[in-house]
């Protein structure tokens, strides 16, 4: 028994010492009845963890379900899952949900889910008055309960047998809206009503309409009454009147206003009724608007009125529309088929019409100042109508033109524009300017004023410019011309050379010729000869008609070496630069005499010297060795070449070669002469003399 106790107990341990390991599969989450769910319907989110264990162990649960990342539910379970339970989902249930099962230190989280709670709860709309005027506005509420922002608001206004206004509003932040409609002219009995819309991953849905409100319009005025007298058959120069009137509820900022093609005739303010007369005249037809205001609200009448001509409107004729100055002009005033008129004749002006005479003709000799504009008038039953305009001009001849360069100078540069200025002292324009090159008409210039400008820019070489003008207006004088203009080509400066004698150098002292010449260009010329240094500084200026200048600069010394060059210009403007030439400044001939006198003749004293020392000291050395010699040659040739010294410079007998060389060796320093041949030259002779003794000697022998 014992035994048994043992053992149970042994197993029993184990049992208990096993550790306690376990490890999430996965943690699932869904809803029920699906993940979309109509609006109002319950709604289950479940979550559940799929958890491996190393035994059969209780396990405490932490479980927490999110929407949209926002904590929404949480639960504390020996279980591994949890149930959030919604009675009624609406739209703002609609988002991402997640949970996450936490366990002895351990946690997971599911996927993501979206639900989506179709439709959306009924909007409730309410205005703030059930009676309103007419313009007056209605003011409304829609709310969308259970909603959450942000949301659309569309608000309509319902009228019989017409399509419904509608009036959007935005929300952010709230589940409201709140909006205003005017109400017009005829509205009686209006409905209102609203619906809701969000958007839900990028679709929108709608709600379905509130509930209808019905408002009740109210007149603060009856529409007006236009009233006019005669009704019919408006002649001119009768009298016309207008009456408009109306019926209020009240009296409160009351304005009738009559108007005739939107042009205002009178108004009163605070009355019923408005009334207006006129002298009936044809600018009285048209239509008549009679319009009550109050605030925003208003009313309108129209009538059209047709107003008869009692006479049509006169013609002025003039006997001509341009004339000379001096000449007659008449003017007539007449009116079709009708002739029992006052008439009167008058002028155009700024500052009001002139009277020139109440009558139906005139006649007068026009001046230039008689230009201008002239109407007639023309009076029955104190209807006054005018003619059209007649413009009349009258011309002054033009005088002599004169012609001109614009710039003053008659004178252009090749390759350049001329202007051309055409003027008159006198002449009425418009007038017409014709300008000549030559025999050719250049061009014709119309103006309104008394000169012209006229651009030639075909200028040649060659071309001797001669310019005239010619201007003519509509006096029946005609054209007159202008003298001509000789308008002076100038040709610009081309290739600039400098030269100079003597070229390149020159003796210290003497003179130089500097040349400056151009290929092209007009005289004069200004030449100008500068030297090249820091600053550049200008020696010589000259102005030349001609293509060349000299200048001659004196007594050049070494301070004068360095470059030199020209520039040329004329009257085109246009300064052209040489090549730069390099002078360099030498010694004289009597400089160089000089110096060979102080330098090169004491070095040549000095060699003479010590040529000549050289020469007595060798001499001397000699002297004994010849005497010996002389004594040696009376004996015989045997006992000479016995007492021959061979330091010595004798000539002996015999062929011997190396005798020979040292002989011409001793010769050649005992005779340096600075004023012989050269060396190598001496040489050759030396030892052929030596050569020839030799052999002579020999034959004596």
């Amino acid at each position: 028994m014992y035994l048994a106790l043992l053992v149970i107990f042994l197993q029993c341990s184990e049992i208990c010492t096993q550790p306690r390991v376990f490890t999430f599969n996965a943690v699932h989450i869904k809803v029920q009845p699906s993940a979309k769910v109509k609006n109002g319907a319950p709604m289950s989110v479940i979550c559940r963890a799929d958890i491996s264990k190393s035994t059969d162990f209780n396990l405490q649960h932490n479980i927490t379900i999110f929407k949209d990342g926002k904590l929404v539910f949480t639960s504390v379970s020996g279980k591994g899952d949890a149930r959030y339970e919604v009675p009624m989902a609406r739209s703002s249930h609609t988002g991402d949900y997640q949970c996450a099962v936490e366990a002895d230190g351990k946690i997971r989280y599911s996927d993501s889910l979206h639900v989506w709670v179709t439709g959306m709860t009924k909007p409730i709309l309410i205005a703030e008055k059930k009676e309103v005027f007419e313009g007056e506005v209605v003011k409304l509420r829609c709310e969308l309960p259970e909603e959450v922002p942000p949301l659309h608001f569309i608000f309509r206004k319902i009228k019989m047998n017409s399509t419904p206004k509608e009036k959007l509003n935005y929300e952010l932040q709230r589940n409201f809206s709140v909006i205003e409609f005017p109400v017009d002219e005829g509205d009686n009995i209006l409905q209102f009503d609203c619906l809701g819309k969000r958007s839900v991953k990028f679709e929108f849905e709608t709600s379905e309409p509130s509930n209808r409100t019905l408002i009740t319009v109210k007149e603060p005025f009856i529409k007006p009454t236009l009233h006019i007298k005669p009704s019919s058959n408006i002649t001119e120069g009768k009298e016309i009147q207008f009456e408009c009137s109306t019926v209020v509820a009240k009296m409160r900022d009351i304005e009738i206003i009559l108007l005739r093609n939107k042009t205002i005739l009178s108004s009163v303010r605070d009355q019923t009724t408005l009334k207006y007369s006129t002298v009936a005249t044809l600018e009285d037809s048209g239509e008549y608007l009679c319009k009550v205001e109050e605030g925003k609200a208003s009313k309108t009448t129209t009538r059209n009125v047709v107003v008869a001509e009692l006479f049509p409107k006169p013609i002025l004729a003039a006997s001509m529309n341009k004339l000379d100055e001096n000449k007659e002009l008449t003017l007539s005033c007449s009116i079709k088929d009708f002739q029992n008129a006052s008439f009167s004749i008058l002028r155009k002006n700024s500052n009001g019409d002139v009277l020139l005479r109440s009558s139906r003709n005139l006649t007068m000799r026009a001046t230039v100042n008689d230009t201008g504009s002239y109407i007639c008038k023309a009076e029955v039953n104190k209807i006054v109508k005018e003619s059209k305009p007649v413009t009349i001009r009258v011309y002054a001849p033009v005088s002599m033109p004169s012609i001109s360069v614009f710039s003053g100078l008659p004178e252009v540069v090749l390759g350049k524009p001329v202007k051309l200025t055409c003027y008159l002292m006198m002449g009425t324009p418009p007038i017409t300017f014709t300008f000549y090159k030559g025999n050719k008409a250049k061009k014709e210039i119309v103006t309104n004023n008394t000169f012209a400008v006229f651009l030639d820019e075909d200028i040649r070489q060659n071309d001797k410019g001669q310019y005239k003008c010619g201007a003519r207006n509509h006096h029946s004088s005609g054209m007159k011309t202008s003298k001509i203009l000789n308008i002076t080509v100038i040709v610009p400066i081309r290739n600039a050379s400098l030269g100079s004698i003597p070229y390149g150098q020159v003796e210290d002292g003497s003179d130089t010729t500097f040349l400056c010449a151009v290929q092209e260009g007009s005289w004069p010329i200004l030449f100008r000869i500068f030297r090249k240094t820091d600053h550049d500084v200008l020696l010589f200026e000259r102005s030349e008609h001609s293509d060349r200048v000299a200048w001659q600069k004196k007594e050049m010394s070494r301070q004068d070496t360095g470059s030199y060059y020209c520039i040329a210009s004329n009257r085109a403007n246009v300064s052209v630069k040489s090549h730069p030439i390099t002078i360099n400044v030498i010694l004289a001939s009597w400089q160089k005499g000089v110096i060979t006198a102080f330098v090169l003749i004491p070095i040549a004293g000095v060699v003479i010297l010590a040529v000549w020392w050289f020469w007595c000291k060798k001499k001397n050395a000699k002297g004994p060795s010849m005497e010996m010699s002389r004594s040696a040659l009376a004996t015989n040739s045997t006992s000479e070449k016995l007492s021959r010294q061979h330091n010595d410079g004798d000539y002996y007998s015999g062929p011997d070669l190396e005798s020979a060389e040292v002989e011409y060796t001793e010769v050649e320093v005992s005779t340096l002469d600075p004023h012989r041949a050269p060396v190598q030259k001496g040489t050759e002779t030396v030892y052929s003399e030596i050569r020839k003794a030799n052999n002579e000697n020999t034959r004596a022998s």
